[in-house]
């Protein structure tokens, strides 16, 4: 078996979610390759890895690299991988950076090979690879491309490994065309950020014993319309491909085609064919995998997770989160389809959420119960998530689910932006943290500033028929 592990560094450290995938590759019988892309500097942190079994461990650096969107990443990659016979191409699910999860797709569409993503476990067979992933079990034939979730933790070295080198290779070796690479031959550009404060709330504090009768009277509330703004130019032709980004689609196109969820080889045929100006997706795990596979067949750009759309009637502007929230990016793509992943909000969650944080890891599962008791749906953070202590299909936020129930209840949750991010349709939000500082307090309509053990004994110490035990 020969594989090769994608491999970013993001301040300073290997991305966690690839350091997975390259223990995943460890631990296969074989050879294993580490390819990365990006500057010079780079190369101390990957020397290390030389003393885990890496065979080579190859870095793309030339400055006409600088600045490449995820097209043009996959596309440099697929240039450097043409050159390495590998049987398995491996890399995390996502970097911390840049969250989009889409070069590993696109890098698959380039090369021509199937690919799973949101991969949690594998295991090689003699007819392929057979995954459990976010979307069930799934098998492909070899060669084949996964990203990986962060389920295995990278080894150390042996006390008796030897330092290995580093291969530094430039585009006199990876042959890639320069229009096709670097800023310049990026199809997306950032053009505008700022600032992101979407989702600030005014809070009012209350007491545990507060929160019982309120959720009573909020659930008792008529849950808010919601209206996606209508641009007053609009696109002329927009495909929207599944139902749940048909509201977006009509926001901003004269005439919406809207296909079902077809393989992408097929959505990118209609496109040739038909010519529409713009591509909308699901931010989900579906539309997340296949929408940068149809991005590399038509060789156009995508922008992930967007919160909003805008048009002048020619050119499509994508605003989504960066830098994990904190700064709102506008976006925009020099190429025909514009694509886009939209976050639409999952519509199935009940009136009332309970979301756990990393503040009460310790105690997950009384705070399950009490997401029982209240009648309520357990959600998390992603915090929560990387511990183990919650199911990826639970985490709210930024890559994650966006909901939008009458009640939200944060327990435990510091209130990063790219969590707020997921929940900023709710009615009212109230918030649970002994850290009066917490951020979370700032995009709640409620706060209790205690620990949740405070708040579960409240609870407890209630006549039964007080609790809304269901």
């Amino acid at each position: 078996m020969k594989t090769v592990v994608l491999v970013k560094v993001v301040d300073g450290e290997i991305n966690p979610f690839d350091a997975s995938a390259l223990e995943w590759a460890l631990s296969l019988c074989g050879e294993v390759t580490v390819l990365a892309m990006g500057p010079r500097s780079w190369e101390e942190r990957l020397l290390p890895l030389t003393r885990l079994g890496v065979g080579r461990v190859i870095l793309l650096s030339d400055p006409l690299f600088a600045g490449s969107d995820t097209l043009a990443t996959a596309y440099i990659l697929s240039r450097a991988l043409a050159r390495i016979d590998c049987d398995l191409i491996l890399s995390g699910r996502k970097t911390l950076d840049g969250e989009t999860a889409q070069v590993g797709p696109c890098l698959a569409g380039l090369l021509g090979i199937p690919v799973l993503t949101n991969v949690f476990s594998f295991a090689i067979g003699e007819d392929g690879v057979s995954c459990k992933t976010s979307l069930g079990p799934e098998r492909v034939p070899l060669p084949a491309l996964l990203t990986l979730e962060r389920t295995k933790t990278l080894r150390f070295p042996s006390l008796f490994s030897r330092l290995g080198s580093v291969e530094i290779r430039d585009n006199t070796t990876v042959g890639a065309d320069p229009a096709r690479c670097g800023l310049s031959g990026s199809p997306t550009k950032v053009i505008a950020t700022e600032e992101s404060v979407k989702g600030a709330r005014r809070c009012e504090r209350i007491t545990p014993a507060d929160l019982l009768p309120l959720i009573e009277k909020l659930r008792g509330q008529k849950k808010r319309e919601r209206t996606l703004p209508e641009s007053k130019k609009k696109l002329p032709t927009v495909f929207a491909v599944g139902e749940e980004v048909l509201p977006h689609a009509r926001a901003i196109a004269e005439t919406v085609i809207a296909l079902p969820k077809l393989p992408p080889a097929e959505i990118a045929a209609r496109a040739k064919t038909e010519r529409p100006d713009a591509i909308l997706w699901n931010a989900d795990a579906w539309g997340r995998r296949n929408a940068p596979i149809v991005q590399a067949l038509l060789k156009t750009g995508l922008c992930a997770d967007c919160t909003d759309l805008e048009t002048d009637g020619k050119r499509l502007y994508m605003i989504r989160p960066a830098r994990g929230g904190n700064v709102t990016a506008r976006i925009r793509c020099d190429t025909l389809p514009q694509m886009a992943t939209v976050r639409t909000t999952d519509e199935t969650a009940g009136d009332l959420i309970v979301s756990a944080g990393r503040g009460v890891a310790d105690d997950v599962g009384a705070v399950r119960a009490l997401a029982r008791r209240l009648g309520g749906e357990f959600c998390a953070s992603r915090g929560l998530v990387d511990l183990g202590r919650a199911d990826y299909s639970e985490q709210v936020g930024l890559t994650g689910r966006s909901v939008s129930p009458k009640i939200y209840l944060a327990i435990g949750i510091s209130g990063a932006v790219q969590h707020a991010v997921g929940f900023r349709d709710a009615d009212a939000v109230i918030a649970v943290n002994p850290d009066v500082g917490a951020p979370i307090f700032g995009c709640a309509d409620y706060g209790i500033v205690a620990p949740f053990e405070e708040l579960y004994r409240e609870i407890e110490a209630l006549p039964k028929g007080e609790k809304n035990d269901v």
